[in-house]
Parts: structure tokens; sequence; C-alpha cells
């Protein structure tokens, strides 16, 4: 009787220590995705931005952004391997801080905007990496000029909310001003540009899973 009580309790308690250390399933966050379904995601634009920046005098760096822009985001597979993404910036919203700057940055020595007021950009490919590391391959459009660029996209995670899903993404591209018409130019007194051509642009995009 004592070893069946024994063995009994024996039994409880490692039912109690594995209980305590399994680990919890992973919580479902996006029911469409995992059904297989087309995931439509709205951008939350108020937590979201697109910046560059570029050099300037060859010694120091000049940051900008865009205040208006839009986009959309679809993917089927649960691992975003299949996301089709879609960007539209409008151009007039440029700000570097410099109203000067700006206003010669909206025209043709830069951008044109009377003319080009878009910048847009097309997703083909969507691919991980490994890690929440992807590669978003896509056709860049900038004074009607298009050229294939490649982003590199750090995946934050997706999280449940009281609204419905959440998705965050950071992306980073350097592209050549030249390539697009962005020509403007002048030396410095040792040799060097005094804008770059080489931009750094950064897009930070917070998602919201969009009701079904």
């Amino acid at each position: 009787m004592k070893k069946l009580v024994l063995s009994a309790a024996m039994l409880a308690a490692s039912g109690i220590i594995f209980t305590a250390f399994r680990k919890s399933a992973p919580e479902t966050v996006t029911a469409a995705a995992t059904q297989g379904v087309a995931t439509k995601w709205v951008l939350d634009k108020s937590h979201s931005n697109i910046r560059f920046t570029v050099t300037h005098m060859v010694v120091s760096e000049t940051e900008g952004s865009f205040k208006k822009f839009d986009g959309t985001f679809e993917a089927e597979k649960a691992d975003f391997s299949d996301a089709k993404v879609n960007f539209t910036i409008d151009v007039n919203s440029i700000s570097t801080d410099n109203e000067g700057r700006d206003k010669h940055l909206k025209g043709d020595d830069f951008f044109n905007a009377e003319k080009f007021p878009n910048i847009t950009f097309v997703s083909t490919a969507f691919k991980p990496v490994g890690g929440n590391k992807y590669k978003l391959e896509g056709q860049l459009t900038v004074r009607d000029i298009t050229k294939p660029v490649t982003f590199d996209v750090t995946y934050g995670g997706t999280v449940a909310g009281g609204r419905g899903a959440k998705a965050g993404f950071k992306a980073k591209t350097t592209i050549d001003r030249f390539e697009y018409g962005l020509k403007w130019n002048r030396i410095t007194e040792a040799g060097g540009m005094t804008v770059g051509k080489d931009v750094d642009v950064t897009v930070n995009i917070e998602l919201n899973e969009a009701k079904q």
C-alpha cells in the first residue's frame, strides 16, 4: 500500500514539473495566414516613417524624410515569404528642416515635384534569408525612371491586439541618386561632391491587419 501511494505521489510530482517547464504554445495572431487565406494589412501611418541620409561637404550627413506616403502589404503565407508590397510617396512632402533646401529638392535640379509628384515602389519578391531577416526586391520609380532595388528587411514581429494583429518591419537600402536623374552636383574646393551620390534610405512601417 505504501509503495502504491509513493508511486502515485511521484507521478503527480512529475506531472507538475513537466507542466512547469513545458513551453507554452505560440500565440495565434493571424488566423487568415495560418488558414492559407490572403491577409491584407493597412499601413499605420502614425507609427511609420520614411527617412533618408546623404553626405554633405564630404565630412557630415544631412537627413530628411517624406511626411506623406501610403502603401499596401498582402501575404498568404504565415512567414510572409509571398508578400506583395506597394508604396507611393508624395514628393512635395519632403522635409529636411530647411525651407530653402526643401524648395531646391522639389525643383528640377532634383525631384521636379511639379512634373513627377510621386515616387513609387512595387515589389517583385520578399525572400526570407534566415531568422527575422528578408530581402525585399522590387522596382523603384523616381522622376519617371524605374530601376530594380533591393531592401534589407528586419521583421520586428507580429502581436495580437484588441483591434486585431499588428506587424512591424524595418527596410534599408542605398541608391545612387544619379541613376534616377537627381544629378545636381557641385564640387568642393577639396575635390569632393557637396552632396554625395549615394543616398541611404530607411523605411519603418507598422501594419494593422485589415478586418475581413
